[in-house]
């Protein structure tokens, strides 16, 4: 096990260092000076434009930008925006909400995924399987945005149940509606996932034979069926996790929630290529961090598999 996490983590630092290094790319190559750009209409002074570039090392060559970031990044300096607030400060005033806020519609669509996909491949091809397919299919093709505004104005201003926007009231009941939507527009490939592993594990050898041993189906199911059918399904969560913690941007937005995501958007707009990038950075080293947890999760899962 220890050769196995010492192997996954010597595999994730070339992930880290070519996603960060394509996204520093990506971001500072692009044509402009946002230095310039930060005054707006006005015309900055020379010696402005240049202290302001000496600062965030706009004056240096690329590469050699890049590596004074990454030495940055490994001891803990993230850099200031450009309003001259610390990036360390910003990100830990807005990441408790965004994780709140993905935490929340994680655990609700691993919860609708596991439930109905297990109902569903129990009662193969009957009408629950058929009906909740259906359903799965509508939420699936449902835009985000749409989904949120049908939610604010049929769930929150007509029948009154949940706030309209979260605001400053970032608690687990204001973040509740954008949670559940976006559970429900995406727990259809878990369900999905986990409705073909039960349709498959009822049908493998141990599964008769529990059955055959006069083992009750209280016991074989939980235990036999499920338990072994939630593989792809944490996979498949892990997956909405990473995805989630770096793509609530219209979430955020619509229902005004200070996270990450209404962040990231404001500095996208104001050019504030150092808290884009830093920003980005953490989440992509929490979307390695994720990964591997769930692969070390599978052992528990199914005692089959071992790692060495």
């Amino acid at each position: 096990m220890l050769r196995y996490i010492l192997r996954r983590l010597l595999q994730a630092v070339p992930v880290f260092l070519g996603t960060t290094f394509l996204i520093y790319f990506m971001v500072f190559a692009m044509p402009g000076n946002p230095i310039v750009a930060l005054f707006g209409d006005k015309t900055p002074n020379p010696a402005q434009v240049a202290a302001l570039e000496a600062q965030y090392n706009l004056d240096q060559p690329f590469f050699m930008q890049y590596l004074l970031y990454l030495k940055n990044v490994f001891t803990g300096d993230l850099g200031t925006t450009f309003s001259g607030r610390d990036v360390n400060t910003v990100l830990a005033d807005t990441f408790p909400v965004t994780l709140k806020l993905v935490l929340m519609a994680v655990v609700l669509e691993f919860f609708f995924a596991v439930v109905i996909g297990l109902i569903s491949g129990l009662r193969e091809g009957k009408f629950f399987d058929n009906a909740s397919v259906v359903l799965a299919l509508i939420f699936n093709s449902l835009p985000v945005f749409v989904g949120m505004f049908l939610a604010q104005y049929f769930v929150g201003i007509k029948w009154g149940w949940a706030p309209v926007t979260v605001g400053r009231d970032t608690s687990w009941g204001a973040m509740f509606l954008p949670a559940l939507v976006i559970a429900l527009t995406i727990y259809v490939t878990g369900m999905r996932l986990m409705r073909g592993s039960v349709i498959e594990s009822r049908s493998e050898d141990y599964v008769r034979t529990a059955y055959a041993k006069g083992l009750t189906s209280r016991r074989i199911i939980p235990v036999h069926i499920a338990r072994n059918s939630l593989i792809p399904v944490v996979t498949n969560t892990a997956a909405s996790f990473g995805a989630l913690i770096a793509g609530t941007t219209i979430t955020e937005g619509i229902f005004n929630i200070p996270g990450v995501g209404n962040t990231l958007y404001q500095a996208i707009i104001r050019g504030e290529n150092s808290t884009v990038v830093s920003f980005v950075t953490v989440l992509t080293l929490l979307y390695v961090i994720v990964n591997i947890l769930v692969d070390l999760l599978y052992a528990v899962l199914d005692p089959r598999i071992r790692y060495v």
